[in-house]
């Protein structure tokens, strides 16, 4: 019963305002969002869960992963304030590796196995792999999508053009 309500309390630290990592909390200074901002370039701020909604008007949100981008955990009994991975590689319609910050307590992981498990193949629902277990962790965690980055979005953008309109 301990060990899961310290996983709880872990989980719990992937908030975070502008100040996080001068500010410690219960699990010291290193959280999801401002890894994931420092990563991305994001100009978002919060709970993890609340970027879902803070990127509404400020960047495209999708249902389908693609390299730079931000995954989106909700709000959850496990992930009070939700959580986010920056997506390193697509490895199929529904296996990506993702790098996040405190998933395992105090950590930063990369190339971590993220498993699309929900019914319509749409990464709302999704099993994350857990490190002491060494296999996918036995949770299904809820989702939003994904945040695409601006520079992402620009460098799409760039590629769409055809030569001779430079």
């Amino acid at each position: 019963m301990a060990l899961g309500f310290g996983f709880c309390l872990s989980l719990a630290a992937c908030g975070g305002g502008p100040r996080e990592y001068g500010r410690a909390s219960f699990n010291g200074p290193l959280q999801c969002a401002p890894y994931a901002r420092a990563k991305t370039g994001v100009a978002l701020y919060g709970a993890a869960a609340s970027w879902w909604r803070g990127a509404s008007g400020k960047y495209r949100r999708t249902q389908t992963p693609a390299q730079g981008e931000i995954l989106v955990f909700r709000s959850s009994g496990r992930l009070p304030s939700g959580h986010v991975s920056v997506v390193r590689s697509t490895v199929s319609s529904r296996k990506i590796l993702v790098e996040h910050a405190n998933w395992e307590p105090g950590r930063i992981d990369r190339s971590v196995p993220v498993i699309d498990v929900s019914r319509d193949n749409d990464w709302s629902l999704v099993r994350v792999y857990w490190a002491p277990i060494k296999n996918l962790g036995s949770r299904a965690y809820p989702t939003y999508g994904f945040i695409v980055p601006r520079d992402l979005d620009d460098i799409a953008r760039l590629q769409e053009t055809p030569d001779h309109a430079m």
